[in-house]
């Protein structure tokens, strides 16, 4: 196996955390992305996404490689790091539109997005278990990207709740 790929795929070690290792590594993609958006806001925060989406497919490819058809190890967690920036598009892109002074970590919308990744990662509705049944590294990917987007979604239905887009 591929060093790299294992080191991606596992985001340095990350993934063999003894408990919970999706949501051990949910958790710590957030301060990357923060700094990222930092950094460079939004459109480096977007790149990365990509960039990592692209790098977790390959890693997870070959990570898989000569294992069972329809294994998701659990410690192959890049995808939970693509889906949890994807669920925290809508802040940064929120922040940077807004000129906001919210680059204080942990901004309550980071942790929430945080919250509802998991939640749809971890039940997988409609979409996402659809995702979660396709085999290779593309079910292994997909089921946490769209996971992200719906947490991307409900997040800014509560960010729009919250400060009045509504009323």
């Amino acid at each position: 196996m591929n060093s790299l790929a294992k080191a991606i795929a596992t985001m340095g070690g990350v993934g063999f955390s003894p408990k919970a290792p999706g949501t051990v590594a949910s958790a710590v993609a957030i301060l990357p992305a923060w700094l990222l958006h930092w950094m460079g806001g939004f459109p480096l925060f977007a790149i990365a996404t990509l960039i990592a989406i692209g790098a977790g497919y390959w890693a997870t490819a070959h990570y898989i490689a000569g294992q069972s058809i329809d294994s998701d190890p659990s410690e192959v967690v890049v995808d939970e790091l693509a889906g949890q920036w994807i669920a925290l598009w809508p802040l940064s892109l929120g922040m940077m539109y807004s000129d906001s002074a919210a680059y204080v970590f942990p901004y309550p919308g980071w942790i929430a997005a945080f919250l509802l990744f998991r939640f749809f990662d971890i039940l997988k509705p409609g979409p996402v278990g659809w995702a979660d049944r396709r085999h290779g590294a593309f079910g292994i990917m997909a089921d946490d990207i769209i996971a992200g987007i719906f947490a991307a979604i409900i997040a800014t239905i509560i960010a729009g709740i919250a400060h009045g887009w509504f009323t």
